[in-house]
């Protein structure tokens, strides 16, 4: 096989095996994705080994099942990042939210971090900069759903940097001169939360940078649904503060 035919095939089982586990929180095997492929169950199983010897899968169990690691996780987000499109129905639906007339900031803040955890069912967390730093955050609820989180210590390590004002606005201010930014896994640096994935947005009034949107959840989040999110509310609230 031609090199470029093996990293094709790569790159796509790869794909494959991280939108199962995003849908399923499984580990996925060869049997599982083989159907999307036109060759046998044993060129699946190798593509996968090799994947593993790169550093991209790893095991949970004995079994043969796989999952991504923070480098698969990695290369999948860097891969797609220009395609990830949000559905002209999704941006009528987070638009309405925004149709409010809300005229007052605090509201806005809030109601920002609350829309961000209602369409991504993760956390939604917003900063404001030029008011003492200003932080508010919806949805940690929604991380006691997820089976990455059935782990009560790392619960209470999210609520712990949740809680941590100062610690988190300084997580959320990292690389400033990026407009979006998204950590995965021990990217974060951030131990307590070294199990998490954290996508940053810069939203800014004129021009002028006002704050951030961030979304907090598993390394198995939706990317292609949170990453275009987050991009579109963050116009958004950068709209409705323009008519303050």
């Amino acid at each position: 096989m031609r090199s470029s035919d093996r990293q094709n095939r790569n790159r796509e089982v790869l794909s494959a095996i991280i939108e199962s586990h995003i849908k399923t929180s499984d580990a996925i095997s060869s049997e599982d994705i083989c159907p999307h492929f036109d060759c046998s169950s044993a060129t699946v199983r190798n593509t996968m080994s090799e994947l593993e010897e790169l550093g991209y899968l790893t095991h949970i169990h004995t079994s043969g099942g796989r999952v991504p690691t923070d480098k698969g996780y990695r290369y999948y987000v860097d891969m797609l990042l220009t395609q990830m499109r949000l559905l002209e129905e999704e941006k009528k639906r987070l638009t309405r939210h925004y149709q409010l007339q809300i005229r007052v900031l605090e509201d806005i803040l809030e109601k920002t971090s609350e829309v961000l955890s209602d369409f991504t069912h993760c956390t939604g967390i917003v900063s404001f900069l030029n008011k003492g730093n200003k932080i508010y955050y919806n949805g940690a609820s929604f991380m006691t759903e997820h089976p990455e989180f059935r782990n009560i210590e790392k619960i209470r390590n999210v609520l712990k940097v949740l809680e941590e004002k100062n610690k988190l606005i300084d997580i959320l201010n990292r690389n400033l001169e990026k407009k979006l930014n998204v950590y995965i896994g021990r990217e974060i640096e951030c131990e307590e939360i070294s199990g998490c994935s954290l996508i940053v947005s810069t939203y800014d009034v004129e021009d002028k940078p006002l704050g951030r949107i961030a979304v907090l959840g598993p390394r198995s989040m939706n990317y292609s649904q949170v990453i275009p999110t987050i991009e579109y509310v963050s116009g958004l609230i950068s709209k409705a503060l323009e008519n303050l």
